[in-house]
């Protein structure tokens, strides 16, 4: 994974609104409907927008648009890609001499 697609996760995954609304949507299978989630975050509207903005951006979510509303699915391929990123960053054991 490149340096600034980490860096655009990690800034995402940096607010605890924005990590409510993931563990919503893995709670509910995956996918979650924009009304759940306004329900789920006590913030204004055009604030959750923002949220869901900025996790799209991150490629940590996908929407579709079902009529008027909006559906949005976990992108479980950019977790993945990101939790290899982050398991590349352990440090190995040290060994005792």
């Amino acid at each position: 994974m490149e340096l600034k697609r980490f860096e655009k996760i990690s800034k995402a995954l940096g607010d605890t609104n924005r990590v409510k609304i993931l563990h919503h949507i893995t709670g509910k299978g995956g996918c979650g409907s924009c009304s759940d989630i306004n329900e789920l975050i006590d913030l204004a509207q055009p604030s959750v927008s923002h949220h869901i903005k900025i996790l799209i951006e991150a490629g940590l979510i996908e929407a579709t648009k079902e009529g008027r509303n909006h559906k949005y699915t976990l992108s479980k391929t950019t977790l993945n890609d990101y939790i290899h990123a982050l398991q590349q960053l352990r440090l190995p054991a040290c060994e005792q001499a």
